[in-house]
């Protein structure tokens, strides 16, 4: 049996935040604690690409990359309701931004910088952080993008507390701003 929130949704959710943060991972949590489908952005690019996400970052650019990721994310929010985790510098992009504030109900998935620092460290995925401290690195993209993610609908704190928890925090914020 569906969520009773699953029934009143007429867009994505659309999770974004910084990379570490659990999008993808509370994501999958998330569409299917709620009976829908799940799409992971970094994923889809890959599909596309036939390349990791870091490969074509790094083969065609960043640029390249988030004129990639601003088209297939315009595809993933089409109007039908599901759950979308995005990459973590999709949402930094204005009109990335815009379409997916206007489109979707949009989740900013924060955590702090020493609990990104120990996610991020257990693959070596992730382009922006391959060159020096990526503590550092962290906390100098967390305080760039920090206003930028603030525009989001909604703001849930993801830290050390287990990833169902964070889910529910979700489902009842979406409820509220729906006006549950």
């Amino acid at each position: 049996m569906p969520h009773p929130l699953t029934r009143r949704l007429d867009k994505p959710i659309v999770l974004v935040g910084l990379m570490g943060a659990g999008k993808s991972t509370v994501g999958r949590r998330l569409a299917r604690r709620l009976g829908l489908p799940f799409t992971d952005s970094d994923a889809e690019i890959e599909d596309a690409a036939g390349l990791s996400a870091a490969e074509v970052f790094e083969r065609y650019g960043e640029d390249d990359f988030r004129d990639g990721e601003r088209r297939l994310v315009a595809r993933l929010i089409d109007g039908s309701v599901g759950v979308i985790a995005t990459g973590g510098g999709a949402y930094v992009d204005p009109d990335t931004r815009k379409l997916l504030n206007e489109r979707a109900i949009t989740v900013w998935l924060d955590a702090p910088v020493d609990v990104l620092a120990e996610r991020t460290g257990r693959r070596d995925t992730r382009p922006l952080l391959r060159d020096g401290n990526r503590a550092k690195t962290l906390a100098k993209l967390d305080e760039e993008r920090r206003p930028l993610y603030a525009e989001a609908h909604l703001h849930v704190i993801s830290n050390e507390q287990a990833h169902g928890k964070v889910v529910e925090e979700i489902i009842e914020a979406v409820e509220e701003h729906l006006g549950a």
